[in-house]
């Protein structure tokens, strides 16, 4: 009979150990995602570190970069890739303006 008693208390506290793990794990999970929400929520805030400008022109000249390796690529493979030079080239305009302006916001700050 003791052995059972051992047995089932052994299980028992197995259980247990595996409900506080996965309650720990499921915490941290949750606490991760929360703490990435916030610090997406504080990027549209007014007093923050991150230059939004600056950003935005990154992902506009990644666009540019994907658009030219992806022409590079369908020309090697003798497809022509037809990309409407309005897009193209108000990708640049964002670019050049994001930059430009973050530069002229760093160049006059008061800081």
């Amino acid at each position: 009979m003791t052995q059972l008693k051992v047995k089932k208390e052994k299980e028992e506290n197995l259980e247990k150990n595996q409900n506080s793990y996965y309650k720990l794990k499921s915490y941290l999970i949750m606490n991760l995602i929360q703490r990435k929400i916030m610090a997406f929520k504080n990027l549209f805030k007014d007093n923050n570190d991150i230059n939004e400008k600056s950003i935005i022109g990154f992902i506009s000249f990644l666009i540019m970069v994907i658009f030219a390796v992806t022409d590079l690529i369908t020309g090697y493979l003798g497809k022509d890739l037809v990309i409407n030079e309005f897009i193209y080239d108000s990708f640049t305009f964002i670019t050049l303006g994001c930059f430009g302006i973050a530069g002229v916001e760093k160049i006059f700050s008061k800081k």
